[in-house]
C-alpha cells in the first residue's frame, strides 16, 4: 500500500520557509517601519507672554515674533455680531504648554480657545468669562499649566477646557 500523502524532505522545506520569510515577511516588515510616525516629545509650545496685535484694516493681526498670523474678522463677528467691529481693536494672545491660542479683546464677554490644526485656527473652546459686560482690560500670564487671564484685579485661570479657578478678590 503506498502512503497517500508525499512527504517532503527537510531541505525543502526550509527553503520554502527562507523564501516565505524573503518574499512576505521582509517587506511586510518594510512597510510597517516606513508607516511609522516620528514623534518628538515632551514639548512645551507655551509663549513666555501674551501679544498684543493691532487689527489692520483688513482685520488681520501678524506676530512677527512667533510667525503668526490670522483673519479677525470672523472673531469679531462672533463675538459682537458687527461685522466692522475689528476696526482699531486690538487683540490679546497667548500660546498654553499644549499648544493651544487664547484669543480675546476688550469688551469681550468671552475667551477664545483655538488649535492649530492644517494651517487654520480651529476652534476648541468658547470660554464664556462674563455674561453681562465685557472684560475691561485684559491681560493674559502663563501660569503653567494654565493660563491666566487678569482683568481689573480680577484673575482666572484657564485651560482649554474652561474656567479651572478663580480669584474674585479685587487687587
Amino acid at each position: 500500500m503506498k502512503n497517500k500523502f508525499i512527504m517532503f524532505p527537510s531541505v525543502i522545506l526550509r527553503r520554502l520557509y527562507m523564501k516565505l520569510i524573503r518574499v512576505v515577511l521582509i517587506p511586510l516588515f518594510i512597510f510597517f517601519a516606513a508607516c511609522s510616525t516620528l514623534v518628538l516629545k515632551p514639548v512645551d509650545f507655551a509663549w513666555p507672554i501674551e501679544s498684543v496685535l493691532r487689527v489692520d484694516n483688513d482685520g488681520f493681526v501678524k506676530e512677527q515674533r512667533y510667525t503668526l498670523s490670522f483673519n479677525t474678522k470672523p472673531l469679531f463677528f462672533e463675538e459682537t455680531g458687527d461685522s466692522t467691529a475689528y476696526l482699531d481693536k486690538d487683540v490679546r494672545i497667548i500660546r498654553d504648554t499644549k499648544g493651544y491660542y487664547f484669543v480675546t479683546s476688550k469688551n469681550f464677554k468671552n475667551v477664545y480657545v483655538f488649535e492649530g490644526i492644517n494651517g487654520e485656527m480651529k476652534l476648541n473652546n468658547k470660554i464664556e468669562i462674563s455674561e453681562k459686560e465685557g472684560v475691561n482690560n485684559p491681560v493674559f500670564n502663563q501660569r503653567i499649566p494654565y493660563v491666566e487671564l487678569v482683568d481689573n484685579g480680577k484673575k482666572i485661570l484657564l485651560s482649554n477646557a474652561g474656567i479651572e479657578g478663580e480669584d474674585k478678590n479685587e487687587k
